[in-house]
């Protein structure tokens, strides 16, 4: 124990002695260090908000319209139109286990929402309760969703998209528990959406939507086919399948080949998380090189001034073998000598990193944060950090420590 520490205390030493040339190799790292930290944390936080942005609409669900038929099958001609119900989607509901909810959507556009003088004219959209758990939609505190109760009993209940709200009533004003007009027909607004972010949408954003029960919709419009329907399944490795099986039950019931996609038009949004997963992968990997590439030249130059150290101390080197120092610990001294400067500028490199990280995420550029994200300091992101900092410190510390320990103990005394 005691060598040990003499050791760190004449490694400390040479350090003090040479304070200009130590500043400078430790900037190296340091620089580097910070460079990986914040390069992969811009990789986290890009994966982090592309996947935000785009589970606004959902998460592991499909959108699917009944389109029209393109090949004859059977003896029925093409171009025959396919019309979906409610009992087709109970149909898919109990047929394919895969799907763990389904609802149906009931789109009307161009009748009007009006408190007061306020009048609207949004996408009022009918829909089952479990809608909501697929879209990402949650009610600000004080309301609620729409519930099974509101859709057994036809209520005339509304749950309001937060612009939509802020449009009729003002931003300022609770709308839960008060009135609009959906036409000459009262509706309660028992709920307004939690803001969230939506790049993505099909009719419209659900900021801007109304929701009503289904089955009120059904009563008060007449509707009998309905526009779309979303589903949404326990494992998204299934999607092919489910998208499959989906064709094949519908075009028996409706005599259409299951080979033909045009009789379903089917937006699987977990085709965009396998972009997702492939895109910032490879964009992590690109800026983990560009980090290591910065480290690398650290190292490279650590490594160069060790090899100075050994031919400074050549003659202290010679002394020390002469009188009975054996070749590992010249080794370990040298190598451990490049694993504390190497220690030391890595603690320097990420503080600077996370004290960066933390500015970042806290400055007021929203716009800028809603495209590409926040840097986000990760477990994964320390240790890659510190594996590529270990092999850089062993590597700069171990050829240099190699050539003093084979020094000729004569000619080093010479």
């Amino acid at each position: 124990m005691s060598t040990f520490i003499d050791t760190l205390q004449e490694i400390f030493h040479y350090l003090r002695q040479y304070k200009a040339r130590t500043a400078m190799t430790m900037f190296g790292i340091i620089w580097g260090t910070m460079t990986v930290i914040l390069l992969l944390a811009f990789g986290v936080g890009v994966r982090k908000q592309m996947s935000k942005n785009m589970h606004g609409i959902g998460e592991g669900i499909a959108i699917v319209w009944p389109g029209r038929t393109s090949i004859p099958f059977k003896g029925y001609g093409r171009d025959r139109r396919i019309r979906l119900t409610d009992e087709d989607i109970a149909l898919i509901r109990n047929e394919i286990r895969d799907i763990k909810r389904i609802s149906p959507e009931y789109q009307r556009w161009g009748t009007a929402i009006r408190v007061g003088e306020k009048v609207n004219k949004p996408n009022i959209t009918g829909i089952l309760p479990e809608y909501n758990i697929m879209r990402n939609i949650w009610p600000q505190p004080g309301g609620r969703w729409l519930n099974d109760p509101d859709v057994k009993g036809r209520r005339r209940v509304v749950f309001l998209g937060n612009l939509l709200k802020d449009f009729l009533f003002g931003q300022e004003v609770n709308a839960i528990g008060k009135y609009v007009f959906i036409g000459e027909t009262p509706f309660l607004v028992v709920g307004v959406l939690q803001k969230k972010t939506q790049n993505s949408s099909y009719s419209s954003r659900d900021q801007d939507r109304a929701f009503i029960p289904v089955t009120t919709f059904k009563s008060i419009f007449g509707n009998r086919y309905l526009d779309n329907f979303v589903y949404q399944i326990s494992d998204p490795r299934n999607s092919p399948d489910v998208k499959k099986q989906l064709y094949t039950l519908l075009g028996k019931k409706f005599k259409f080949d299951p080979n033909d996609e045009e009789t379903l038009g089917i937006w699987d949004t977990t085709e965009f998380d396998k972009f997702i997963f492939y895109f910032t992968l490879g964009f992590n990997i690109f800026m983990g090189i560009i980090g290591a590439i910065t480290l690398i030249v650290g190292g490279i130059g650590l490594a160069n001034i060790m090899y100075v150290v050994v031919q400074e101390r050549t003659h202290e080197i010679g002394i020390r073998r002469s009188i009975g120092a054996k070749r590992k610990s010249i080794m370990n001294q040298f190598i451990t000598e490049a694993f504390i400067v190497i220690g030391v500028s890595a603690t320097i490199g990420f503080l600077l990193a996370i004290g960066l990280i933390q500015l970042l995420s806290a400055l007021p550029i929203q716009s800028f944060k809603e495209a590409v994200g926040t840097p986000v300091f990760s477990p994964m992101v320390a240790i890659v950090t510190v594996l590529i900092l270990s092999t850089i410190g062993f590597l700069a510390g171990y050829f240099p420590a190699r050539r003093a320990s084979r020094l000729n103990v004569v000619e080093c005394l010479r």
